[in-house]
């Protein structure tokens, strides 16, 4: 089908070039979406061209768009109120491009190029000290969401994890299991591998405050004793240990990690996102500090009087960035340089995202530049796609004092809302216990992601479980209903008769804004591309769910009579599911057939 703004747009520059011998900037033709309570489909602002034309906008307007119904077989009409020309499109057109959608289940997909060089994106990056959290989840289904938005615009995606699986706050875990746990595992505590470790990274917090608290109390001031306390000294010390090869530290290291990986690999699977490649920083750590080694040999860096290392980014207004420490250990700055220069090694991909907390903005900024300075040139593709914090109704999460929002315990609280709302509804007919389970567990994930991704990324929100869930509102149920509702139809059609539909059909206003809002999928995925955005994809979903609500409840399908027009309403249905199906996908979320 050809590319309507396009054509109008050329068209109109056309004629008014034919018309007028003033120069003008083309620029200025904007062909837009007429808005709902104006007829028509394409309006035109012709004010910025009265000058170049020396008429008045009215007059303007209504010659371009004789001149527009004249030339362009598929503009059936046009009407101006004051300088904006509105555009109708020809209804032959509209039907001809409901056969080509309702011929393709894949329209407005486009197929992934493994030729072309990979976007690289990156999101989860979960430490291995304690479970996945409400944060996560927003991480991980942002993350998925983009990748799949990609590929459906033709792009070739590599999806990576970056696991902190080294570090302080990886000691702090390991030295309070070796403290307190008196041998413990996930076989003898029946719990989850990375909720056995997270409960001991609360564990240190509680002991590292303890001993502060004591130190303060004996005179010491709050920002000594907590570089005094033990138990820091201690973790500090594991470090070094765990830096310089100890088989002890290290063993309990693989060990505890190991129960952590089986437990995030479970919070994946439940969750619905994947990986191509997980790196470890505890094997991309040592490529970072050689290669500022190397930079520090060409001047790029300097050390200070105690041997640390440091990048100067004065002259790019930001302050001095610590590199390496005093005592020759990594910080992330150094390990995020490593594992670039790694991906880039491994997949030469033309643009790297990072999805991470818009905490670490800054963190971004400095890692671009310091890369660039370097003479890495490819760093200036690197992107971080920044979001907010969620919070519940009941406030903030707060890891370290033992009241995170755990990933787990919410898609389990959704799923059991999904179960006990469907059950009430009476909608579980003929199917058996494990279909019932699988349509909750479709149901409350459908929920969750929905809600979450609805939001644009950057701004903080606020998730509301029990809003979530509401068949009726902007959610994931309502657009899931809709698509099962067509399903019902579709099923029901077998009983039917009827006749193949013609390009001189008549068709009425629900139906003719139908087809349109299904023909702007295309571009709604392209856009949702472009920015980023899985809440472009989901306004636009939800959106289509409403207006084919609108058209089922004014347009009978199987009780019609005009065996053509039920046929065309079916086709049209078909295409819609088809929609919602791959919309839905993109957002992680599955389409049941039944609700």
């Amino acid at each position: 089908m050809i590319n309507l703004e396009l054509a109008i747009k050329e068209a109109f520059i056309e004629i008014f070039k034919q018309k007028f011998t003033a120069d003008f900037n083309t620029d200025m033709v904007v062909v837009q979406q007429t808005r709902k309570e104006i007829e028509g489909d394409y309006t035109i602002n012709v004010f910025p061209l009265v000058k170049a034309a020396a008429k008045a906008p009215e007059a303007l307007a209504h010659e371009i768009g004789t001149g527009l119904v004249q030339i362009l077989d598929f503009v059936s009409n046009y009407n101006v109120i004051k300088g904006f020309l509105n555009l109708t499109i020809a209804d032959t057109y509209w039907l001809e491009l409901a056969k080509t959608m309702t011929q393709d289940p894949n329209f407005g997909i486009k197929e992934s190029d493994p030729n072309k060089s990979p976007i690289l994106i990156e999101y989860s990056s979960p430490n291995t000290n304690k479970p996945l959290h409400l944060g996560h989840v927003r991480n991980n289904l942002l993350g998925y969401s983009i990748a799949e938005i990609l590929k459906a615009d033709g792009n070739n995606v590599v999806k990576v994890n970056l696991v902190n699986d080294r570090g302080i706050h990886i000691c702090k875990s390991m030295l309070a299991w070796e403290k307190f746990s008196q041998g413990a595992t996930p076989q003898s505590t029946n719990l989850k591998g990375d909720h056995l470790v997270g409960k001991y990274y609360v564990e240190f917090d509680r002991l590292y405050k303890s001993q502060i608290a004591e130190l303060v109390a004996q005179g010491v001031e709050e920002e000594e004793a907590a570089k005094q306390a033990p138990a820091i000294l201690e973790a500090q010390e594991m470090l070094r240990q765990w830096e310089a090869g100890n088989e002890q530290v290290v063993g309990l290291w693989k060990k505890m990690n190991s129960w952590v990986y089986e437990g995030f690999d479970a919070t994946y699977q439940k969750m619905g996102v994947d990986f191509d490649k997980i790196y470890y920083e505890s094997e991309t750590y040592l490529l970072g500090k050689s290669t500022v080694q190397e930079a520090l040999k060409n001047q790029v860096l300097f050390v200070k009087e105690d041997g640390s290392v440091w990048a100067d980014l004065t002259d790019e207004g930001l302050d001095q960035k610590l590199l390496l420490r005093a005592d020759g250990t990594s910080v992330y700055m150094t390990q995020d340089i490593g594992t670039a220069k790694l991906r880039m090694d491994d997949y030469q991909p033309s643009s790297m995202l990072y999805v991470v907390g818009n905490e670490q903005n800054y963190h971004f900024d400095v890692l671009k530049i310091v890369l660039q300075k370097m003479g890495y040139t490819w760093a200036k593709d690197i992107y971080h796609i920044s979001y907010g914090m969620v919070e519940l109704p009941h406030g903030k999460m707060k890891s370290r004092e033992g009241t995170v929002v755990d990933a787990d315990d919410l898609m389990d609280e959704v799923i059991a809302s999904a179960e006990e709302i469907t059950r009430q509804s009476g909608k579980m007919e003929g199917l058996s216990v494990e279909e019932a389970q699988q349509l909750f567990y479709k149901i409350g994930m459908g929920a969750l992601k929905f809600f979450l991704l609805k939001v644009d990324p950057k701004k903080k929100m606020l998730f509301n479980p029990a809003e979530s869930i509401d068949f009726n509102g902007n959610t994931g149920p309502f657009v899931q209903y809709t698509h099962a509702r067509i399903q019902s139809v579709l099923r029901k059609s077998t009983d039917h008769t009827f006749e193949p539909w013609q390009s001189e059909l008549i068709i009425n206003d629900k139906e003719r804004n139908l087809i349109k809002m299904i023909g702007n999928f295309p571009e709604v995925v392209h856009q949702a591309a472009l920015g980023f955005s899985p809440a472009l994809m989901a306004s636009y979903v939800y959106d289509l769910a409403k207006e084919y609500n609108q058209f089922y409840h004014d347009n009978p399908i199987l009780k019609e009579e005009n065996k053509a027009l039920a046929s065309f309403r079916l086709d049209l249905s078909r295409s819609t599911a088809a929609i919602i199906r791959n919309a839905l996908k993109m957002l992680g979320i599955q389409a049941p057939n039944q609700m």
